[in-house]
């Protein structure tokens, strides 16, 4: 099992595929500096994920993308739609204003 497969358990690959058509045009909300994952950066994700749903972030360290993406989906909950590069796609659904509706799979 991949990391994208481990990371988004609840997504079927047609509901993936959808979120990176919808992802390609987006710009990062949240970067990940040399210090990695904080607190605060964690609560930075939490609140951009509730707003927006699906996000972008940008890790600094190429080497840390995968420790990343396991420790804020870990932290929020949130899959891992997609990795490229430095770069890692999430999406965590609002409980109270779904924006985002995703394909049956």
């Amino acid at each position: 099992m991949g990391l994208i497969e481990e990371l988004s358990p609840n997504l079927s690959s047609k509901q993936r595929r959808h979120l990176r058509g919808l992802g390609h045009s987006l710009k990062p909300v949240v970067m990940v500096g040399q210090n990695g994952v904080s607190e605060n950066l964690i609560e930075n994700t939490q609140i951009a994920l509730l707003s927006h749903e699906l996000i972008k972030l940008k890790i600094h360290d190429r080497d840390a993308v995968e420790e990343v993406a396991r420790t804020l989906h870990n932290a929020t909950g949130a899959a891992v739609v997609q990795r490229i590069g430095n770069m890692i796609l999430m999406y965590a659904k609002n409980p109270d204003d779904p924006k985002i509706r995703l394909p049956r799979s």
